[in-house]
């Protein structure tokens, strides 16, 4: 049994959050619902599917502002998206929740009453136990910033699952993340010795770090993240999300990554985005090539793609520092456009080892990210 009332808004958004935890292919009926647990001074939301669990502790008052009011404490399971868009349908300021002793629930505002089937709390599972031995603290927004720099080159398949993964190593200067699906690759270093886990290594699913990205926001708030064996737990205002680790050794990625060039130049980021991106028109309509060829001749760069069903486009380009021999190259244009978008920086450096080698896209003012591309053979 339990009773409360909760501020509509507030818990809409607390609610949103929950449902990134909840798969609607799970075979377990229990984990399709959000788990509320009303203790007497707080409400605790419960989430959970095979990758990640969110819990959400909701305090009675925020800044001197009722947002909870507490009549009986107790735990029921609510069917959790069909419960959100009945919170959300409402239109009084505040919600009232109350179960009874069967397995009925009702939620009520204004003239509005809906009485749901609910499950047994006691049979909600655990939630993992993540110790704090292994732990680290990041500004929220840094922590942002590496998702955004490498969660897009994770694999989308799961033929390799360790890939599917940004990849994070410790050293006694810092912390590596790579993300690889091995056509591309995206590196990230933290060079702080603070932030230092000694020799650990995990391999963090690429959905957990995505889901985590949505959660927080570009702050100086911090973000507590504790690693066990085979667990990672990230603490964030009133919010926890534990994630599994994903098992498996991840390949040594630094040998791909070329050191000598034979040709190399500098440009505006957004000039070589928008080149790329008119260009790929073309080839994203395109059934058999759907390249993006880049030409460096007689001191000139272009870009172009073509498709047998509709046409020809090219686009010239304006760079900088052009150094090296004239060559030609293919690649996939959304890994570019990918590329360059996870890069704040105005200007970039691309370098090349060769037409069939993969080449990198670096901000000129750091050199802590790195973003590879293998090319595509069609010359």
């Amino acid at each position: 049994m339990m009773k409360i009332s909760i501020n509509r808004q507030y818990f809409i958004d607390q609610l949103n959050h929950s449902l990134k935890a909840i798969s609607s292919t799970t075979t377990t009926p229990i984990l399709h619902g959000i788990k509320l647990e009303v203790t007497e001074d707080e409400l605790i939301l419960v989430s959970s599917n095979s990758e990640i669990s969110i819990e959400i502790t909701i305090p009675t008052e925020i800044d001197n502002e009722e947002i909870l009011e507490i009549h009986q404490t107790g735990a029921v399971v609510i069917l959790g998206r069909f419960f959100v868009e009945i919170i959300k349908k409402l239109d009084g300021d505040f919600v009232h929740i109350e179960s009874t002793s069967g397995n009925t629930t009702t939620i009520s505002s204004g003239k509005s009453k809906y009485d749901l089937q609910t499950y047994d709390a006691n049979q909600y599972p655990l939630l993992p136990d993540v110790n704090n031995e292994n732990a680290v603290t990041f500004p929220a927004s840094i922590l942002k910033n590496i998702i955004n720099h490498t969660v897009f080159a994770v694999s989308t398949s799961e033929t390799r699952p360790v890939l599917t993964g940004v990849h994070l190593e410790s050293h006694e200067d810092g912390l590596n993340f790579t993300a690889t699906d091995s056509h591309r690759l995206s590196f990230r270093k933290l060079e702080d010795s603070s932030y230092s886990l000694g020799e650990l290594t995990a391999v963090i699913p690429g959905k957990s770090l995505q889901e985590l990205n949505k959660i927080i926001v570009d702050s100086d708030e911090t973000v507590e993240v504790y690693f066990s064996q085979n667990q990672v737990l990230f603490t964030y205002r009133n919010i926890r999300l534990i994630s599994r680790l994903i098992e498996g050794k991840y390949p040594d990625t630094s040998r791909f990554i070329p050191t000598n060039f034979e040709t190399s130049f500098t440009v505006s980021k957004q000039e070589f985005y928008h080149a790329i991106d008119r260009v790929s028109l073309l080839a994203r309509e395109s059934r058999s090539n759907q390249a993006v060829k880049l030409i460096v001749q007689d001191g000139q760069v272009r870009v172009s793609s073509q498709s047998a069903e509709i046409g020809f486009a090219d686009e010239d380009v304006n760079v900088n520092n052009l150094e090296g021999d004239d060559f030609k190259i293919a690649f996939h244009a959304k890994y570019m456009l990918d590329a360059l978008r996870s890069i704040q920086d105005d200007e970039v450096s691309v370098q090349f080892s060769g037409e069939i080698r993969p080449f990198i896209i670096t901000p000129i003012e750091s050199d802590e990210i790195t973003q590879l591309i293998v090319p595509i053979r069609t010359y």
